[in-house]
């Protein structure tokens, strides 16, 4: 089986299978998780058990449950958070690119602003003041996310908007959505989408690290980084739970990377390459 046109290595179907596993267990949660994600069903911290697997949390939830949900959440604000960004830095960075110096000057200087303030008290600033709202979690960190994106669209469109078939389309009339749409974006894909793994990552990172702060995903929604938190203390006492969110994390991490390394790999290939390698 080829995926992009290439045979993918026995790391990237590792990586693949880790995703879809998680993928799968968050939208089937509902199916899957014998409680509830808020329903108290034992004691603090009771050890695994045929009734609870992995054992229950800080307030006697089950901490499988907590698991299944936790992905649904975490994943998911991660994703519609990569997505949106990327809608916003990948349309702007064109637009820099294409538009003319004005715009592409305009544009720049803004972006410079945001990435001189660090992206974590950028953060933590806009969610003290608005507050936690995963709506306002995910445009928080989709704008600010937003910035790098633009930067690595706008070096890409500046290369490929030199091309000869970018000046024909220009002396044929096109407009600039138009050619953004169908000159920049097809030639561009490769690149981005090797950045929107990684820039998937980061923000599947940093949505776990607010919530482990406190301002990110908010109780009674169950996620990864929350639940670190929340059983932290349990460490003290030789107890697992904080360990199960936490090679949660861990491993969709690892399984995002080794497919976006792949794909970089591809992308590095020359272009008279073999698919079959």
């Amino acid at each position: 089986m080829k995926l992009f046109g290439y045979k993918p290595t026995s790391t990237a179907w590792l990586g693949l299978a880790i995703i879809t596993v998680f993928i799968l267990v968050a939208v089937f949660a509902d199916v899957i998780a014998p409680y509830s994600e808020s329903e108290s069903v034992g004691q603090t911290w009771d050890d695994p058990s045929w009734d609870f697997l992995l054992g229950t949390d800080n307030i006697g939830r089950d901490m499988l449950s907590r698991l299944i949900y936790g992905a649904r959440m975490t994943i998911g604000v991660a994703l519609v958070t990569t997505v949106l960004s990327f809608l916003i830095g990948t349309t702007t960075g064109f637009l820099a690119a294409v538009g003319g110096t004005v715009i592409d000057q305009v544009l720049s200087r803004i972006v410079d602003v945001m990435l001189s303030i660090p992206l974590l008290i950028f953060a933590l600033i806009i969610l003290s003041v608005f507050g936690s709202s995963i709506m306002t979690l995910i445009l928080t960190l989709a704008v600010l996310d937003s910035t790098r994106v633009f930067r690595l669209a706008r070096a890409v469109a500046t290369n490929l908007v030199v091309m000869e078939y970018v000046e024909a389309a220009r002396l044929r009339g096109e407009g600039l959505w138009w050619i953004m749409r169908r000159e920049i974006l097809p030639n561009a894909l490769p690149p981005m989408i090797s950045e929107f793994g990684l820039r998937f990552c980061f923000n599947f990172l940093f949505v776990a690290s607010l919530s482990f702060l406190g301002l990110g995903i908010q109780p009674p929604y169950a996620d990864w980084g929350g639940m670190v938190r929340d059983n932290g203390k349990a460490i003290s006492f030789g107890l697992p739970a904080p360990l199960w969110p936490a090679l949660a994390i861990a491993m969709m991490t690892v399984g995002v990377n080794l497919v976006v390394d792949w794909i970089l790999s591809i992308n590095s290939r020359p272009s008279g390459a073999s698919a079959e390698m």
